[in-house]
């Protein structure tokens, strides 16, 4: 009878295991995502910046899909991901192109690695059209700004990785 009523303190608890799913999931999507942007985008004009941000999924699902591998301090990671999305997402708006396309469209596009902000004008001749496009308001791409902020949280989170994968050695070779 009491062992009936004993509670088992180290059973997982339905969020734990929901969280494991998330995670597993996250880190599959992730790593096929970032094989498929590499597929599809590496022969493009930016291919340099197109490896790079399928490297960082492709890598950061992987990391989410072995955590018996890479043990994070959570709080740690969590902080260091969130920190280094913001100002990742904002630094990616000090990146802009400006272009003239068609007949006399004047485009802004801001953000890095996807360009998630943008405004623009059509006009007749390509002075009208910019001067229009600077007096415009910025529209925001709200899934592209997901990307930034996903692509900069998972390069945090790699830095992360590699802090730990370093501090691991260290302790390894004092022995």
């Amino acid at each position: 009878m009491a062992d009936e009523t004993m509670i088992d303190e180290k059973a997982p608890s339905r969020w734990a295991a929901a969280g494991r799913t998330a995670r597993w999931l996250l880190g599959a999507l992730s790593l096929v995502c970032g094989f498929t942007w590499i597929l599809l985008t590496v022969h493009g004009t930016s291919a340099a910046g197109d490896l790079t941000v399928g490297t960082v999924f492709a890598v950061a699902g992987l990391v989410l899909l072995m955590p018996h591998r890479i043990r994070l301090p959570r709080l740690v990671t969590t902080l260091v991901m969130v920190m280094v999305a913001i100002a990742g997402t904002a630094a990616g708006l000090a990146r802009g192109t400006e272009r003239v396309s068609g007949m006399y469209a004047y485009i802004a596009d801001r953000g890095f690695p996807v360009t998630w902000a943008q405004r623009g004008a059509i006009a007749d001749d390509v002075d009208t059209a910019e001067r229009l496009a600077h007096s415009a308001n910025w529209t925001v791409d709200l899934i592209s700004l997901a990307t930034n902020l996903l692509f900069w949280a998972y390069t945090g989170m790699i830095l992360v990785v590699i802090a730990v994968l370093i501090r691991r050695k260290a302790g390894e070779s004092r022995r």
